[in-house]
């Protein structure tokens, strides 16, 4: 490895990999060390709290979450990366007004974000092992123990708003992280020291569900995103009629921050929607046999929860619907999925209807 063209010319080498960052479709890319522990503390009463709800695997890997060099040795600095996503589909608002669509996250509307930047990582990785000669990288999305947010917040990509997302004071909210571990000693850049969320919790009164604990400390076991994406069970009849219409995942915390007004649309293809979903009916999902799901969730991130878990999710949306002899003769001819679950939610939302 160049160790000299690193110990003489950090900074220069750094904006070149911003540069190289850039050419692919990385909207911006911080460097930070390995520090985490407010982080990790923050993380430890989370979990102590029971707020992860099943998601058992928050809490499975030791300190390696909030120990970098522990997941992956030797790693001293993190690259951490963001890529917009936000997506010229039919207006958000509008769906989510209209009860008898479907709202399905923003985020899930293209293709499966994970191996579009895992692969861009690993090209990122290569390049910068090239030019060097050497060095140790390692790549994640969303595939390993990591404080993403965190790492993002230390290397100067935005701050941790009260809605525990991460927002940049130019672009918002919709964007993705990705993570590079590395042994290479670059300069780290300024941390995010300060959070400008101000008074304002637009975020924190409009959540559907009262997710948030107080600023900052979600609830997952009462997000919409857990229950429609994590929850693999029954979802309790206390929350259904709070859902409306989203299906897989919930934007209400972004669409209202006021910081996304600076959001601009991604240039990236993949991010874009797909087979209409962001902007189909209800009853025209509900009625998709598995495999019509399947063919057209191909390559989605719509894909971890399975066919079964579309349906409860989509009977509950049906259930908060205007009454309508569609809606219940839909229902009705699911009443005898062979899945309990579905069933048990289907019931649920035929009693909503006054049927049977």
């Amino acid at each position: 490895m160049d160790e000299n063209r690193l110990a003489s010319d950090g900074s220069a080498l750094l904006e070149e990999i911003r540069g190289w960052a850039r050419e692919l479709g990385f909207s911006q890319l911080g460097v930070s060390d390995i520090d985490l522990g407010e982080h990790a503390d923050h993380l430890e009463r989370w979990l102590a709290a029971g707020y992860q709800g099943e998601m058992q695997w928050m809490g499975s890997h030791g300190t390696k979450r909030s120990q970098p060099q522990e997941l992956v040795p030797g790693t001293c600095r993190v690259l951490s990366l963001r890529m917009d996503y936000l997506n010229d589909g039919a207006e958000p608002l509008t769906v989510l007004e209209d009860p008898n669509k479907a709202y399905i996250a923003r985020y899930t509307l293209g293709r499966d974000y994970h191996k579009l930047i895992r692969k861009r990582l690993a090209q990122l990785a290569k390049r910068i092992e090239e030019s060097l000669g050497g060095g140790q990288y390692r790549a994640f999305v969303d595939s390993a123990p990591v404080l993403e947010r965190a790492l993002a917040e230390k290397a100067g990509l935005g701050w941790i708003a009260k809605n525990t997302m991460l927002i940049n004071q130019d672009a918002g909210s919709w964007f993705f992280l990705g993570e590079i571990y590395t042994d290479l000693p670059l300069p780290p850049d300024p941390p995010q020291t300060s959070k400008h969320c101000g008074t304002c919790q637009a975020c924190i009164d409009i959540c559907p569900t009262k997710a948030f604990v107080e600023p900052f400390v979600l609830d997952a076991r009462r997000c919409i995103s857990y229950l429609t994406i994590e929850h693999k069970g029954s979802i309790d009849p206390e929350l259904r009629p709070l859902m409306g219409n989203r299906i897989f995942g919930c934007d209400d915390c972004q669409l209202v921050c006021p910081w996304n007004k600076f959001a601009t649309p991604s240039a990236e293809p993949d991010f874009q929607p797909r087979h209409g979903l962001d902007d189909r009916g209800l009853l025209e999902l509900f009625a998709w046999d598995e495999e019509t799901w399947a063919a057209r969730t191909e390559g989605s991130a719509l894909r971890r929860i399975g066919y079964e878990r579309w349906l409860r999710n989509l009977a509950i949306a049906l259930g908060n619907a205007p009454n309508s002899a569609d809606v219940v003769q839909a229902l009705r001819l699911r009443k005898d999925f062979p899945s309990e679950l579905v069933q048990e939610h289907v019931r649920w939302a035929l009693e909503r209807h006054g049927a049977q």
